[in-house]
């Protein structure tokens, strides 16, 4: 992302916004709110160079493009409350559809472009998407969609399709500019609706507002200390969970966005190195990556990771540590907006040993200030209290007691789209139920055991498998491991441990995996008790993941399922 690029870069003539052009929203009638124009016009705000034709955005161009999509969809016949849709890698149609939604009074689905065909068409007729944008290389998937599509070739040209959508927009605006906009009066409509994955059945529509979104981005920049000197990479795809607000953490704090197409560990480390990069979030396994790349070096400036997904390892944080890079650990699903609570670092923590201390941070912490405080709970039926399933009680807070995770407040979803069922279900108690499992500490504060589907119960014994792979993982010559529950004629389950190997290890332990195994048997006698030692210790190439990086564990279950009849 070169000086030279960005000056030789012209956006489209319709890009440019005239020099008197205003930059609010019209208020409406009897709405007594103050707003203030852009403070930064001429600051980069996106910028997308590793592609064949790159293009830079500053505010006040972008803030016109924006304007302009949002022109352009209402001639197109979109209402409020009217669902569009976007298949899109992180590119700027996508950072642009997440702004205009806001301005059009519409609600964006963004749909994550790993999902097969099948998974694509329910998402489309389940939403009721009226427009989708496809990037070009994803047009498979909108193939008989119902809806209008509009194709992006990713260029930045006149000639794009998506391009001319645009121009449509400014063309049919008539320069009312922002002004002829009106913002939505109630803040409690919908802003988007994004799909979880589906792993347990057809995937929930998880329903975000106007007030949730814009407390979880202040939540997002104060959180990370996002201002307008930062440059965030976007390496988590803003398909997932509408990038856990980011895109307007963003906005909010005048950052400047730079976008990539695929995760890819070279291009991360050419941006940390050349462009400036002060943030970016992505899954533990990204990190690893990170760290174990050829580019792989200390930093010159400071640069802030955003962990979620799963706990960081300790022997993580501390490779991040060393190329000068922060860890702030946060944890939170589709249903929160993404992050919802922080591991936040603690004075008594400073004289700690360095493996102590990143134990502790790898905890879940505490909840963000726009969030009501987290509790950790029984779940139905597991405490002689329980007079009925709608009433929750807390477990105590001695961190050892296993509880599930519950949530509420601002930045909690409304409920599942067309579901009262699952919506009734989830917000048991007045609360939302997380599906994970955690121990609550005396400080407040909580770290996640498990999901309730990943618990393995040997002999009677829970044994979490997070903190079995927390041990695992100290042993040198792991890249990467995950443990999974596997059928044991004698104790029911006992955990089966999948390895990925150190390049440098791999030949190491070449034609010697049974040694292997037994020497991370030994590592672990003294770290884990006898229930929650791996049984079975399998060494591969890779492991599965989802396109945010997540270990896919129902892949690896349905590996140890196999290796079981064995």
């Amino acid at each position: 992302m070169t000086a030279a690029a960005q000056a030789a870069f012209r956006p489209t003539q319709e890009s440019i916004p005239p020099s008197n052009a205003e930059l609010t929203l019209r208020i409406p009638d009897g709405v007594h709110i103050n707003l203030h124009p852009l403070i930064y016009p001429n600051k980069l705000a996106l910028a997308h160079a590793d592609v064949p034709h790159p293009v830079f955005y500053t505010y006040a161009v972008w803030a016109q493009r924006v304007q302009n999509l949002a022109y352009a969809l209402i001639h197109a016949g979109i209402e409020p409350g009217d669902r569009i849709a976007v298949i899109a890698p992180n590119s700027p149609m996508i950072a642009d559809a997440l702004q205009a939604v806001c301005a059009a009074r519409c609600i964006l689905t963004t749909i994550n472009i790993r999902l097969t065909k099948q998974e694509v068409d329910y998402i489309l007729e389940h939403s009721g998407a009226k427009i989708l944008f496809v990037d070009h290389e994803y047009v498979h998937l909108a193939k008989g969609a119902k809806a209008k599509v509009i194709v992006c070739r990713d260029t930045g040209l006149p000639s794009d399709p998506y391009e001319q959508f645009l121009s449509s927009g400014r063309h049919l605006s008539r320069e009312r500019g922002w002004g002829g906009l009106v913002m939505d009066a109630d803040e409690n409509k919908p802003c988007s609706l994004n799909y979880t994955s589906g792993t347990t059945g057809r995937p929930k529509g998880v329903l975000t507002t106007l007030r949730g979104t814009y407390l979880a981005a202040v939540a997002n920049a104060y959180e990370t200390q996002m201002d307008r000197y930062s440059s965030y990479l976007w390496v988590l795809p803003m398909f997932h969970a509408a990038g856990w607000t980011y895109p307007w953490a963003c906005t909010f704090a005048f950052a400047t966005q730079v976008t990539i197409r695929t995760v890819d560990a070279g291009l991360i480390w050419k941006h940390l190195l050349h462009s400036r990069v002060t943030h970016y979030c992505g899954a533990p396994t990204v990190e690893i990556a990170i760290v174990n790349h050829p580019d792989a070096r200390s930093l010159g400036h400071p640069v802030t990771a955003i962990i979620a997904g799963a706990a960081p390892t300790a022997h993580l944080i501390s490779e991040l540590e060393k190329k000068g890079i922060k860890p702030v650990h946060v944890y939170g699903l589709t249903e929160t907006y993404g992050p919802i609570t922080r591991g936040y670092p603690q004075d008594s923590w400073a004289n700690l040993p360095p493996e102590e201390r990143n134990k502790l941070a790898a905890r879940q912490g505490h909840a963000f200030a726009t969030s009501h405080p987290t509790r950790v709970v029984y779940p139905p039926g597991d405490h002689p209290s329980h007079a009925s399933p709608d009433i929750l009680v807390d477990v105590p807070k001695d961190g050892k007691t296993i509880g599930e995770i519950a949530m509420a407040g601002n930045i909690v979803t409304s409920g599942y789209y067309k579901d009262p069922e699952a919506t009734k279900r989830a917000f048991r108690g007045g609360w939302f139920s997380s599906g994970d499992l955690a121990v609550w500490y005396p400080d407040g504060s909580i770290a996640i055991q498990d999901r309730s589907k990943d618990i393995i119960i040997s002999g009677g014994e829970n044994a979490s498998s997070l903190a079995i792979e927390q041990e695992l993982a100290t042993y040198p010559d792991i890249l990467e491991v995950s443990v999974v529950a596997r059928e044991h004629p004698k104790w029911g389950e006992r955990p089966m441990a999948f390895v990925q190997l150190r390049p440098e290890a791999v030949k190491k332990w070449a034609g010697r995996h049974k040694e292997f195994a037994a020497s991370l048997q030994e590592h672990v006698k003294e770290r884990l008790p006898g229930f929650a030692r791996p049984e079975w210790v399998t060494i591969v190439d890779e492991l599965p993941k989802t396109s945010t990086g997540k270990i896919l564990k129902t892949s690896l279950r349905r590996m140890a399922k196999e290796m079981a009849k064995l």
